[in-house]
């Protein structure tokens, strides 16, 4: 779905007020006073506070599918370097979005909201079976082991790339990186955190466990 620019302006205002104050704890006041729109503009495109939180993971969401997307189709890549460059979308993605991914690691009552339930199971789905392909394909022209359970190894890229963004403070102390400039270590846990995952994934792929 196409968002205009008031519309993505009141999305991105709205999805940094509830995962730093929480949904019930964020009104749609609040909203139009940090966007700087009037209530009734908010009611007019979303039509409630729900429907907005809907919105948010809609907008959110589509990206990573339309990466892979083009990964499929792509004729040039090896099937191990599509892999690595989905990879390296899914760190610039949530990395990028930092506030999306504590709303949706954080917030109960985005998973009591039906539509965005199904609408996440969806997109996980979708973007699982799409890097089944890639490894069949790697499969199929030997570079691949059997055997692959892609599922785990979807879970395994989100939940790494999710707990080391979500405890990153944790880890910067744990380094002693504290006197490191926030964007000095930014650069670093994308660049640990890629080249972990790629080399994990390597191992997974292309050697008998």
């Amino acid at each position: 779905m196409e968002y205009n620019e008031k519309q993505v302006q009141i999305i991105e205002t709205a999805e940094q007020l509830f995962a730093t104050n929480g949904f019930e704890g964020t009104s749609v006041r609040d909203i139009a006073q940090n966007a700087g729109v009037n209530i009734a503009m908010i009611s007019y495109y979303f039509g409630s506070k729900e429907k907005l939180m809907e919105a948010i993971f809609v907008y959110r969401i589509g990206y990573t599918r339309l990466k892979i997307e083009s990964m499929l189709k792509d004729t040039v890549l090896s099937p191990t370097q599509k892999i690595e460059k989905i990879v390296d979308s899914y760190i610039e993605k949530m990395m990028g979005n930092q506030c999306f991914y504590r709303l949706m690691a954080q917030e109960q009552h985005v998973r009591e909201m039906q539509n965005i339930s199904e609408l996440v199971y969806q997109s996980k789905f979708l973007n699982t079976e799409m890097v089944r392909k890639i490894v069949h394909e790697g499969q199929k022209n030997g570079e691949f082991r059997k055997n692959i359970d892609v599922v785990m190894l979807m879970a395994t890229m989100i939940g790494t790339a999710n707990h080391f963004i979500m405890q990153q403070n944790y880890y910067r102390r744990l380094n002693n990186m504290m006197d490191m400039s926030d964007e000095d270590f930014q650069k670093h846990l994308k660049r640990k955190l890629s080249n972990h995952l790629k080399n994990l994934f390597k191992a997974t792929l292309t050697h008998e466990a």
